[in-house]
């Protein structure tokens, strides 16, 4: 609509100044005739917005015309600006809406507070989607990986890998910090290679004199986005049908959420198909191996894997050494 646009422009012009032409038609995804046009609306309204012309000139207002937000802290102003993540404004159909908010939100931030709030929309990111893995507490370190997502420094990290337990240290260059459900994660580059990092698992953490070696044109999310993709969009999946029992199917799927198989333009979820048995109930999971489908067998007898046979004849055998382990005498 034309008045949301008349008003973005307003905003774009109190947060940055002078603007070309150009530059305001591409944010607004119009012609530079429509934003003529918008300008001569908004000095009609009483805006007071002129022109400069030449190869320095633009857009901009008469200094002093805005209306600040009075009342923010400076920790509540860089508050407002930490994001969802912009899928999950995609999903709501709010991608627009949430950079049209922010616009409005910064322009009317007082000044000093302006530059905080837009540093910290670029370093801290939150996705609420769970991978697999309790959440966990942050550490110590935290404030460290911060101060250096902040200044703009190298960071030197001694960290513990989950798969093998072995310490190793890295010199990384951060791009800033994902809170994935709970659990926060280190995004940075490592000799210009995208790595993730849990912050519960950092040994030790220094922030270095030297300023971070980022990749050109790369911010956060975008490198947020490769890593995930990697993790999220497994090559070759294997298949489970898993018949839950319903008194632990909360638990269950709480626990296995990052695993449920996708069911595109389904009537139902996958985790609401009918088993056909009154006290269970099917839930299709996908895992990256038949070895990780195996951490099943913590349900015991309420999650019965029903397909593929391969993994039921794994878990059978298990199931099997266990129960001879545990006959005999300590």
């Amino acid at each position: 609509m034309k008045s949301d646009r008349l008003l973005s422009i307003m905003l774009l012009l109190q947060t940055h100044g002078q603007l070309p032409a150009g530059a305001l038609a591409e944010r607004m995804e119009v012609s530079v005739r429509t934003i003529m046009r918008d300008v001569e609306a908004l000095s009609a309204a009483g805006v007071p917005v002129y022109t400069t012309r030449g190869p320095h000139g633009g857009i901009a207002l008469l200094p002093g015309f805005r209306t600040d937000v009075t009342g923010l802290t400076a920790d509540e102003a860089r508050a407002l600006f930490v994001l969802l993540a912009g899928r999950a404004h995609a999903d709501l159909g709010l991608g627009q809406a949430i950079g049209s908010a922010l616009r409005k939100i910064m322009a009317a931030l007082p000044a000093p507070h302006r530059p905080d709030a837009d540093l910290t929309s670029r370093r801290i990111l939150i996705d609420p989607a769970r991978w697999r893995g309790r959440p966990s507490r942050p550490g110590a370190d935290l404030a460290v990986l911060q101060q250096a997502v902040f200044t703009d420094r190298r960071l030197r990290l001694r960290y513990r890998h989950g798969r093998d337990s072995r310490v190793r240290s890295y010199t990384l260059d951060p791009y800033g910090l994902v809170s994935k459900a709970d659990v926060w994660y280190l995004v940075a580059d490592h000799r210009g290679e995208p790595k993730l990092f849990r912050a519960d698992r950092t040994v030790s953490a220094t922030v270095l004199d030297q300023p971070a070696q980022r990749r050109d044109g790369l911010e956060l999310t975008d490198v947020w986005d490769t890593l995930r993709r990697r993790i999220d969009d497994i090559p070759a999946p294997v298949s489970v049908t898993v018949g839950v029992r319903r008194e632990v199917l909360a638990r269950f799927l709480r626990i296995h959420e990052a695993d449920l198989a996708p069911v595109p333009d389904a009537p139902r979820p996958a985790a609401e198909a009918d088993s056909g048995d009154p006290e269970r109930q099917l839930v299709e999971l996908r895992f990256r191996s038949l070895g990780a489908a195996e951490a099943l067998l913590m349900f015991g007898a309420d999650a019965e894997v029903l397909a593929p046979d391969e993994l039921r004849q794994a878990l059978a055998r298990k199931a099997a050494e266990a129960a001879t382990l545990y006959a005999r005498q300590p």
